[in-house]
């Protein structure tokens, strides 16, 4: 299997070179030349496997110049009872008839990140070493809020390697701010951006492709990887948990093999719901893939109307991880959707750059709506559906996956849909304890965060995560706040170059 670069067609490398690198020299993002397809019986199959040897069957579809050793390697040790709470790794809870919670948070740092993050320090040093890589590799991340802590998590004092992670200053809860400035480690730094996500993702996209930077850092013997989903070993490990749990449900003969099946995903930056789109056609028996926004809704927008415009006003809203107006994976789907067609892309995402909107064919309207149903709520609408879960169903959720509850709710009255339905469950209530408590309990607190932490536990009866209550206690070890103009100097001041 290798890979091509959505913005020129022409690259052609294997996933050990698309993982270190992390994005194409020119600005696009790596793609598997194909998308390998699993037969039914195969799917089967997977449902009787431990979380770790599922993970590395379909990891074998995709790095196929890894060996069998060297997969087992990485998920026997990323996907372990010492990483994650449970030894199922994503547990299903069954909310409602024939709706399941794929609950994604009970790992380090209780969000769905960990997921991908805690193997991909072992596909990036297993792929340096295969490569014989000389260089150091330096971990550049933007985050909307978890990401950051589960990249700093993943890569802590990993050797070979240093992460630096930039986030919006006021655009990530309280909870996941303190994860970050209190992170342990020797290889890691984190620093505040003054504005959105999308200036933190801008500026780590510009320092990647920055000639003047890379001559610098080569000189320096460094070299840029990524721990976003722009990197594929960030967005590959997502696609296992919707095979895994498909199996599962067969397993547990919650469906039948071959029944189709929703998947509901919150997402921003559209790498879940894309890993969604990648299990669909491997062979997942997937109906409707239902993208949920917050009111930042440039996604639903885009999927019902084929117009992408980041031209809008930007709104930080309790679902803080999904304030993103920039979606960079849509250039993966895109890229497939246009049958690899690298000028459109770059004519598009030119576009983007230059006057923040572009409108995508009929051709590929049609797909989208074929594909994808979306839809989007604001915050009141988000607290009332934890409110609506909490009373109805005694199960409390955080509020991202209560904007997915919504949107799941919006799209069965307009449709009548009753197929079984999973929603991806995207991270612990306790990481954003003020709008959770406030949905439960029906007014706002003035109460401190690990006050509303221990109030939230009492109210549902689900343990706190010792990686959240540990948290008060630590020392804060980061509080730097720079501009967005400055980040690249940043950076080079950092490494020291």
């Amino acid at each position: 299997m290798f890979y091509n670069s959505t913005r020129n067609s022409n690259v052609k490398v294997n996933s050990a070179e698309a993982i270190t690198q992390g994005i194409s020299a020119e600005g696009g993002l790596f793609v598997p030349e194909s998308i390998p397809e699993l037969s039914l019986e195969e799917i089967r199959t997977v449902g009787n496997m431990k979380y770790s040897d599922r993970a590395a069957f379909v990891f074998s579809k995709y790095l196929t110049d890894f060996t069998d050793a060297e997969l087992h390697y990485c998920t026997d040790n990323a996907y372990s009872v010492k990483n994650f709470e449970t030894e199922s790794i994503a547990e299903i809870a069954h909310l409602f008839d024939g709706t399941y919670m794929l609950e994604l948070w009970h790992g380090p740092t209780c969000a769905f990140k960990d997921m991908a993050l805690q193997i991909l320090p072992y596909f990036l040093t297993t792929s340096a070493k295969k490569i014989k890589l000389d260089k150091k590799i330096v971990i550049l991340v933007a985050t909307s809020g978890d990401t950051g802590k589960a990249a700093l998590e993943g890569f802590r004092d990993v050797e070979g390697t240093s992460i630096l992670v930039f986030y919006p200053e006021d655009g990530v809860s309280p909870m996941q701010k303190r994860q970050m400035q209190t992170q342990e480690g020797e290889n890691v730094g984190v620093c505040a951006i003054k504005g959105n996500f999308d200036d933190c993702q801008n500026g780590v996209k510009a320092i990647f492709t920055d000639n003047d930077v890379k001559k610098r850092l080569n000189n320096a013997g460094f070299m840029f990887s990524s721990a976003n989903s722009i990197n594929w070993g960030r967005l590959v490990p997502q696609i296992v948990y919707y095979i895994s749990s498909y199996a599962e449900l067969v397993k547990d003969e919650e469906i039948e093999l071959g029944d189709k099946i929703n998947i509901v995903v919150p997402t921003g930056n559209f790498g879940n719901i894309l890993a969604a789109y990648y299990a669909k056609h491997m062979g997942v028996p997937v109906n409707k893939l239902i993208c949920a926004s917050n009111v930042n809704n440039v996604l639903t927008d885009f999927i019902n109307t084929g117009i992408y415009d980041r031209n809008r006003q930007f709104y930080a809203t309790v679902s803080p991880s999904m304030d993103i107006l920039i979606s960079s994976n849509l250039e993966r789907l895109l890229y497939l959707m246009t049958d690899k067609n690298d000028g459109i892309i770059n004519e598009w995402f030119g576009r983007l750059s230059s006057e923040g909107r572009y409108e995508v064919t009929e051709d590929v309207k049609a797909k989208l709506r074929d594909e994808f149903w979306a839809g989007c709520c604001n915050d009141e609408e988000t607290k009332a559906a934890i409110h609506r879960v909490y009373e109805k169903y005694s199960y409390t959720c955080d509020t991202h996956t209560a904007v997915a509850v919504k949107v799941y709710e919006e799209y069965r009255n307009a449709t009548g849909d009753n197929t079984k339905t999973i929603i991806a469950s995207t991270a612990s209530p306790y990481k954003f304890s003020a709008a959770v408590l406030e949905a439960l309990e029906g007014n706002s607190s003035d109460m401190d965060e690990y006050t509303k932490v221990d109030r939230i536990a009492e109210l549902s009866d689900i343990p706190v995560p010792e990686a959240l209550a540990d948290l008060k206690n630590k020392p804060q070890r980061f509080s730097d706040a720079i501009d967005k103009a400055d980040q690249k100097q940043y950076v080079l001041s950092t490494l020291g170059i």
